[in-house]
């Protein structure tokens, strides 16, 4: 009788452990690494007024992220600039990265703004999904880099970013 339920035990305690150490692994968990490359083609900006050289800018900013698995998507910023000039400042803003078969991601990032042309961290929640992303979720994070505009360009921007992220079931 005590071997029967010492049985019945060990299998409660392996049930118990399955079900804890499977819920904790998200399955179907994927990451992915690209580079992207944009250009600022838009910038309203408006003094702040404080001190010299502080501004808001809202930005719209387009260009292509590379993935590593070989896709292109195309990349639509629209992000949100507090800086000072020469010191630095943040940026929050969104990203869709649209592929080519019509699918998209929906990314809320923010950043510092490093002067000098140092690479800045960025952190970011991937928010929404269509198509072959539908229901994602998860996180992206990296580095990027702000070239300066020249006499009558916008700034360049590249940066490099892992995506971690899981599909909800179908």
């Amino acid at each position: 009788m005590a071997s029967r339920n010492s049985m019945w035990g060990l299998c409660g305690i392996l049930l118990i452990s399955a079900w804890v150490f499977g819920s904790a692994i998200p399955a179907g968990a994927e990451t992915l690494k690209c580079r992207i490359a944009t250009t600022t083609t838009k910038d309203e900006s408006v003094a702040v007024g404080d001190e010299e050289g502080h501004s808001l800018h809202l930005l719209v900013t387009e260009g292509l992220a590379f993935f590593e698995n070989g896709e292109i998507a195309k990349v639509k910023g629209h992000v949100l600039n507090d800086r000072i000039t020469e010191k630095g400042g943040q940026s929050i803003g969104y990203a869709i990265f649209t592929f080519e078969d019509g699918s998209t991601i929906v990314q809320r990032f923010q950043r510092l703004i490093v002067s000098g042309g140092v690479p800045a961290k960025v952190t970011s929640e991937l928010i929404k999904g269509t198509g072959r992303f539908n229901g994602i979720k998860g996180t992206a994070s990296g580095t990027s880099k702000t070239f300066p505009a020249g006499k009558d360009e916008l700034a360049k921007n590249t940066s490099d970013l892992t995506f971690n992220f899981t599909l909800s079931p179908k």
